[in-house]
């Protein structure tokens, strides 16, 4: 793995720069044509390996080419099984939804109908919104500031990024914005939203439902507390408005659990999910909805690419795959390594950064640095092989993310990496610490 044939032709990024679209942004970020890809593995076209600490933005979970999930789309695909059937009943959808019960919405005690609304993570929003406003005749729906949820209209509403909203030239209405509890310590939101709803003269129009990250991937790993969930929970029932819980990076075991809300014992009204959900990186997207809220009529919903039937197999056989390797349990292990790791290094570089997370979704916050440090360190990560995004305000947050299932010394020599890199870029002066390995011991 990583050799390249002297023989093949290496590909120009002039097709690109002169054909495609301005608005690409990865490649900006990391400017080399990627051939291959393996387990938590990145491969560019002179074989050179990158450590990959972005994950797809959390669609590769299980890694990239995993040889069981990617085997058994191989097999389906040798025996000429349907690839493509709108929302018509196939084996390959049959098999996933009774995974998906079985393994996942069953054992935890979840009576949902699934829904396939389409591709993408902002599919399953925009059908979330279009379910809440239906069931409770209303169009406000609460959301929370420093949220993502997608970019086409509905979905771009509920985001606060700046720029995202400024692109789409026309206004976004129907949604109030409310503070996220990160925002303003010792605030009580809940108290907040409560009063809000409960004052006639608040002039907020009562929501048909409030849509919340557990963690906000986009918004700089901002966590909401278990007791803030489950306040949140009541505070729905108490107002008749619906909860919904996007989990289309925060699911598929990436902080833990196969939910992120289930560490505060709550059930949403509606869940959606996406990225990992497709096993390998195939588009895949579901809304969670309880049986009492599955109010669209047919066809009220619809869309060409609802049934692709590579996602399905995928995703049956990701699901089997992490039942099989405990890999809930890997995470949380993993988690730990995580955060040991930074409480040790960060206090050596300096003790005033602070880091936050679950599972395998960390951020180190340069929130009180200068404008462009953060870029500086991604630039740098990349050059020294580390794949890695940034997030939050002024994208002030170094974001880590790795597949579920990178080895341990996978993960501690790309956190490593990432170290050297920020003493250097926080440290002119070049005053390194050296690497302590016995810092980390193993975690079990």
């Amino acid at each position: 793995m990583g050799q390249r044939n002297t023989n093949d032709v290496l590909m120009e990024p002039t097709v690109f720069e002169t054909f495609e679209s301005n608005v690409r942004s990865y490649c900006r970020k990391y400017p080399v044509i990627f051939s291959k890809a393996k387990g938590s593995v990145l491969i560019d076209q002179s074989g050179r390996e990158y450590i990959d600490f972005l994950c797809g933005a959390g669609s590769c979970n299980y890694g990239h080419n995993n040889d069981y999930i990617k085997g058994k789309v191989v097999e389906y695909l040798m025996g000429d099984g349907l690839l493509h059937g709108l929302d018509m009943y196939s084996i390959a959808k049959g098999e996933f939804i009774d995974c998906l019960e079985r393994e996942i919405l069953i054992p935890r005690g979840f009576d949902y109908k699934v829904l396939f609304p389409g591709p993408t993570g902002t599919n399953a929003v925009e059908v979330a919104l279009k379910i809440a406003r239906k069931v409770k005749g209303r169009s406000n729906v609460l959301a929370l500031m420093g949220g993502f949820h997608g970019m086409s209209l509905g979905s771009l509403a509920l985001t606060t990024e700046r720029s995202a909203r400024d692109a789409c030239g026309v206004s976004l209405g129907n949604v109030t914005h409310v503070p996220h509890p990160s925002m303003m310590p010792g605030f009580d939101t809940i108290a907040y939203i409560d009063m809000l709803l409960s004052d006639d003269h608040s002039g907020v129009d009562k929501p048909a439902a409030i849509i919340v990250e557990s963690v906000q991937g986009e918004g700089g790993i901002n966590i909401v507390s278990n007791e803030w969930l489950r306040d949140m929970r009541a505070l729905c029932d108490k107002h008749d408005m619906l909860l919904i819980l996007d989990e289309i990076q925060t699911g598929c075991g990436r902080t833990g659990s196969f939910f992120s809300f289930e560490r505060a014992d709550i059930i949403p009204d509606i869940v959606v999910m996406a990225k990992s959900l497709g096993g390998i990186g195939m588009p895949c997207s579901i809304a969670l909805v309880k049986p009492e809220y599955d109010v669209l009529l047919p066809g009220e919903h619809n869309g060409t690419f609802r049934g692709f039937q590579l996602a399905f197999v995928a995703g049956k056989a990701a699901i089997e795959y992490m039942m099989e390797h405990n890999l809930e349990a890997e995470t949380v292990r993993k988690g730990r390594i995580v955060e040991e790791y930074l409480a040790a290094r960060l206090r050596q570089i300096d003790p005033s950064l602070t880091f936050r997370g679950l599972g395998l979704m960390w951020g180190i916050d340069f929130g009180s640095y200068p404008c462009g440090t953060t870029q500086q360190i991604r630039k740098a990560c990349f050059e020294n092989g580390l794949i890695l995004e940034l997030s939050g305000r002024e994208d002030t947050v170094v974001k880590i993310m790795p597949p579920l299932v990178i080895e341990d010394e996978q993960l501690v020599q790309g956190l490593e990496m990432l170290m050297k890199v920020i003493a250097e870029t926080v440290n002119p002066a070049g005053m390194v610490p050296a690497p302590q390995s016995d810092m980390i011991k193993p975690v079990v």
